[in-house]
C-alpha cells in the first residue's frame, strides 16, 4: 500500500509539472555552457533517466527551458507511430558542435501548445558542418531547410519529454 501511495505522489508531481503554464514569449538569450548537454549525456553512472538524471536544457521559440527525457525502449517504434498522430518533434543535432558546446535540442511545442509528451528525434544536419549553428526555435530550423543550410533526417528514436520549467 506505501509504495502505491509514493507512485502517485510522483505521477501527480510528473502530472503537475507538465500542466503549468509556461510563457512563450521570446527573449534574446544566449546559449549558456550549462545548455550544453547532449541526449547523449544525459544520465550518469548513480543517475535515474526518470528523474534529475534524465534534465536538459532545450529551446522553444528562443527561449530556454528544462525538460525531462528519456529514450522509450526500442520494438515498438513503429507501432506507437502509427497508432499516434500527435507525436512532437524533438530536433537533436548530434554532429553539429557550435562554440565548441553540444547543439541544445529544439522543441516543436510546450504545454498549452499542442503538447504531447511523446516525441520523436529529427536530426538536423547541416550541409556545409562549418556553418553549424545553435538554433532556438523550430521555425528557424524549419526556414534553414527551405533554404536548404540543414537536411532534416527523421528517426525512428522515440522520447518520453516533460517540459518542467524554464531553465
Amino acid at each position: 500500500m506505501h509504495r502505491y501511495f509514493v507512485g502517485l505522489g510522483i505521477l501527480a508531481a510528473v502530472t503537475l509539472g507538465c500542466s503549468q503554464p509556461s510563457s512563450t514569449q521570446p527573449s534574446s538569450m544566449a546559449v549558456p555552457s550549462s545548455a550544453s548537454a547532449s541526449s547523449a549525456s544525459l544520465t550518469t553512472a548513480t543517475s535515474n533517466p526518470n528523474g534529475v538524471g534524465g534534465t536538459t536544457p532545450a529551446f522553444y521559440d528562443d527561449e530556454l527551458f528544462t525538460i525531462n527525457l528519456m529514450m522509450l525502449p526500442p520494438g515498438g517504434e513503429s507501432a506507437t507511430i502509427a497508432h499516434n498522430g500527435s507525436i512532437n518533434t524533438l530536433y537533436e543535432s548530434d554532429g553539429c558542435h557550435p562554440g565548441g558546446h553540444d547543439f541544445v535540442n529544439v522543441l516543436d511545442a510546450i504545454q498549452g501548445d499542442g503538447f504531447n509528451p511523446l516525441w520523436r528525434e529529427v536530426q538536423v544536419v547541416f550541409n556545409n558542418p562549418a556553418a553549424c549553428k545553435q538554433f532556438t526555435s523550430d521555425n528557424d530550423i524549419l526556414a534553414a531547410a527551405a533554404a536548404h543550410m540543414v537536411s532534416l533526417q527523421t528517426t525512428s528514436d522515440l522520447y518520453r519529454c516533460s517540459v518542467i520549467g524554464k531553465k
